[in-house]
């Protein structure tokens, strides 16, 4: 059997150092001992997100993280722009609608990124928008959003808010939540940070904080009120997943260790080592003007299953993408480049993929895209050797 290899956008490889160290023995949460991990956590969740404010800690999958900003950020009856370009830019539109705010969608072809003059029509159109939904990366689809602009744009009328889904942003792009007025930033455990899903974070502005204590909607569990108040005196308001944070603490350890600039670098690095590949097999990219580098997007070719392809993909040879999600389900795939893989990872993916495709009847010539992928790599790490 080949060796196993998760190479999906999410969950991801995790490294064994952060597997070793959440198989200790488990910590009680209010315990002298955990208030260590937790300060060295929030010290630096800050880091990553580039932020001074506080980033607090969810027991969630990220989608939590995207329901605590709407259920505390707005309240009943506010309307809302969301940038709906995909499964995600959807979620944020049903996210509203569970909690009584009106969205007013931006709908964006799937693999394009938004037009930031459409994102300005639809404020013009609505002026009393409170805020705009948009995601940084949207995993569904591949596709980059231009945030920095979308911030700017929002910021230019006072008091409104721009929400951003960095689920898949964060740690692989560079998003710097203070240096670009971002007011809430969300993530989740299972993309960039090399951890099992399980824990959310989720950013707050001085104005979005202000908003959190003037929403007038329901919350519980993800009262992010009483959270702020906990993790300022290094607690948490409820039992957190104790192991998964003595993980984080771990992967944080990697990752500055690292540099989070050489962390850009190197997702955008593994991203051109399967593009390479995939352009020279005539395959084309699902998002090809505006790809994020958490993960390739693939369009499926004509004539070919793509569900069969990403199942023969992982039962023959031991390699797990995924599949395309909503609409594009079985006619995309994606290769994901976040976690614990390096370029030799990103090269086997694409030897699997050229013997897929063979087996599959495409008239795919092997060996052709492990060279363009095998080039590629051999330029990245010569560029590092001198």
């Amino acid at each position: 059997m080949p060796k196993y290899r998760l190479l999906t956008p999410g969950p991801v490889a995790v490294p064994e150092r952060v597997r070793e160290a959440m198989a200790r023995t488990l910590l009680h949460h209010r315990a002298p001992e955990f208030l260590p991990v937790l300060e060295e956590v929030f010290s630096g969740l800050k880091q990553v997100f580039q932020t001074d404010r506080d980033v607090l800690l969810l027991a969630s999958s990220g989608s939590g993280a995207m329901e605590a900003a709407v259920a505390n950020v707005f309240s009943a009856g506010d309307r809302v722009v969301v940038v709906r370009g995909g499964k995600f830019g959807e979620r944020w539109a049903e996210l509203c609608e569970a909690y009584g705010v009106e969205a007013v969608c931006v709908d964006v072809e799937w693999g394009q990124a938004v037009d930031p003059a459409a994102v300005r029509a639809a404020l013009d159109a609505t002026p009393d928008a409170r805020a705009v939904l948009v995601q940084a990366s949207e995993t569904s689809t591949g596709v980059l959003h231009p945030i920095r602009e979308l911030a700017e744009l929002v910021h230019e009328k006072p008091g409104r808010l721009i929400v951003v889904d960095g689920i898949s942003g964060v740690g692989v792009h560079d998003l710097p939540m203070d240096a670009w007025g971002l007011d809430v930033v969300v993530s989740g455990s299972q993309k960039s940070w090399m951890l099992p899903p399980g824990l959310a974070f989720i950013a707050l502005s001085e104005a979005a904080e202000q908003a959190v204590g003037e929403s007038t909607g329901p919350r519980y569990y993800l009262d992010l009120r009483k959270e702020l108040v906990s993790q300022r005196k290094n607690s948490t308001t409820f039992t957190p997943a104790v192991s998964l944070i003595v993980g984080l603490r771990e992967a944080l350890r990697l990752l500055l260790a690292e540099g989070i600039q050489n962390v850009f670098a190197r997702h955008e690095a593994m991203a051109h080592i399967v593009r390479s590949g995939a352009e020279a097999l005539g395959l084309e990219l699902y998002a090809p003007t505006s790809p994020a580098f958490s993960c390739t997007s693939i369009h499926v070719p004509d004539g070919l299953d793509g569900k069969a392809l990403v199942k023969r993909m992982r039962d023959v040879y031991g390699m797990t993408i995924a599949d395309g999600q909503g609409k594009a389900s079985g006619k995309m795939f994606r290769i994901g480049h976040m976690g614990d893989v390096d370029g030799f990872d990103m090269l086997s993916a694409i030897a699997g993929l050229e013997m897929v495709l063979a087996d599959l009847g495409y008239p795919v010539k092997l060996g052709e895209g492990t060279r363009a992928a095998t080039e590629r790599l051999r330029e990245m790490l010569s560029a590092g050797d001198r």
